[in-house]
């Protein structure tokens, strides 16, 4: 996997600042905000996990969680432990704010760093984003080898590690992954034709533990 240049996409300052504007949004005008990559992206994730009747009852964190909103579907579909994680403060207010006026106050929303250790086990993580914007970030190497291990090591043993990329093809994702977890499925995304050849908008692959 290359090296892709850094952006300010990778940087904190640049969530805060975005996750403040939308916390002004959401009080001025009840719009909860962007849902990074579409509902649909959402949807065929949800659909994957009820299809595979993924149990109600399993332990379910939203790897940067931004303003919430898969944690409020996966709620509307009787989802019961569910926790989001995002280094952003502004976030954990906004996705905080959102699920208290939908009474989806269960949801547990807390800080967190994902190149930091984690003292706590999930059944599902899931990533929409945060990975991309890791591999933005500064030191981006030596920050995705530290996501992966902080993954593997909080994903319980029979767990799902359910990640959505618009950076990186499935064969890239696997040149990140494979050395530590196994791929067990894809979950297919809409597709675009250039230059003769066929790729896909965004990459969506679920991983368990070797």
């Amino acid at each position: 996997m290359e090296d892709l240049e850094s952006s300010e996409l990778g940087t904190k300052e640049f969530w805060e600042q975005r996750y403040d504007e939308e916390i002004s949004n959401y009080e001025n005008h009840g719009d909860p905000g962007e849902i990074w990559f579409g509902e649909d992206s959402v949807e065929r994730v949800i659909n994957w996990m009820l299809d595979c009747n993924i149990s109600k009852d399993f332990k379910i964190l939203d790897l940067g969680c931004g303003n919430g909103m898969f944690l409020i579907e996966l709620a509307r579909n009787n989802f019961s432990k569910l926790y989001g994680a995002d280094y952003s403060e502004n976030a954990i207010n906004l996705a905080k704010a959102i699920a208290d006026k939908q009474d989806y106050n269960f949801i547990n929303y807390f800080k967190h760093d994902i190149l930091e250790k984690l003292d706590e086990k999930f059944d599902i993580i899931h990533d929409k984003g945060t990975f991309d914007a890791i591999c933005l970030s500064e030191n981006a190497k030596c920050n995705r080898n530290k996501y992966l291990e902080n993954i593997c090591e909080i994903l319980n043993d029979n767990g799902y590690f359910i990640i959505t990329s618009c950076n990186w093809t499935l064969h890239e994702l696997d040149e990140q992954f494979l050395s530590k977890l196994i791929r067990h499925e894809t979950i297919p995304t809409p597709q675009f034709k250039f230059g003769g050849k066929v790729g896909n908008v965004v990459t969506t692959a679920i991983y368990k533990k070797k």
